[in-house]
């Protein structure tokens, strides 16, 4: 199969989908990584902070044993995806779909806070159709921990489905997690390793296994 993970920003892939992503990959599958959004000067980050950012995504991409021709970053202006026309954002995911012809596709939850992760979601399922990118056979959401946990609409609450058994990839999605050192911080920070692997803990236990991420399968075609 060819797995193809949707991250609004980098972090999010590690932080939904890490341990399921370096299991798949051990399993045979190809992995694929579709960045939307990316740091800017003209967006108030600095060249420092840019080159550690570049840096970041290189090392995890390498850790989860995605080709560099599989990292796809479409260089949108972070926390800005709501100011591009949405045909325009469709275009460029849908050459993505086109070049990489995914199997499975895992998108940031509808409900999501942020809205860059609604918008994602959104663009995401567009690309998704049958006579758009007949690759398509399963369409999961994953949750963002400090994101899906905030929506405040109870008829978009995440209640996940599917669960992936991460229990021996637990400690190497933590460890690449850390590789984001702007990001993650100290708890009860929603992004910091005991949290997210708290969060572990609990999916497994509603799976019956040490440690878990979990999805929602959406749509699964046979």
């Amino acid at each position: 199969m060819k797995i193809l993970v949707i991250a609004p920003h980098p972090d999010d892939e590690l932080i939904g989908i890490g341990g399921t992503l370096l299991k798949r990959n051990d399993q045979g599958n190809e992995i694929g990584w579709l960045i939307m959004t990316e740091m800017s000067v003209k967006d108030g980050w600095t060249p420092e902070q840019i080159d550690i950012r570049k840096e970041e995504i290189n090392s995890v991409r390498k850790g989860l044993g995605i080709k560099e021709a599989n990292l796809f970053n479409l260089k949108f202006s972070t926390t800005k995806l709501d100011q591009y026309p949405t045909s325009t954002l469709v275009k460029e995911v849908n050459s993505v779909f086109h070049k990489f012809q995914p199997t499975e596709i895992f998108l940031p939850h509808f409900g999501d806070i942020h809205t860059d992760h609604k918008i994602t979601f959104q663009i995401g399922a567009s690309c998704s159709k049958w006579f758009r990118n007949g690759s398509v056979k399963r369409i999961f959401s994953y949750e963002t921990i400090s994101e899906t946990e905030y929506n405040l609409e109870l008829s978009k609450t995440f209640i996940p489905n599917y669960f992936s058994d991460i229990s021996n990839y637990i400690d190497k999605k933590i460890n690449l997690l850390n590789t984001y050192k702007s990001e993650i911080q100290k708890p009860p920070f929603p992004r910091s390793s005991e949290v997210i692997k708290a969060l572990a803990i609990f999916r497994g236990s509603q799976a019956g296994c040490s440690y878990a991420e979990s999805f929602n399968l959406i749509k699964a075609i046979d």
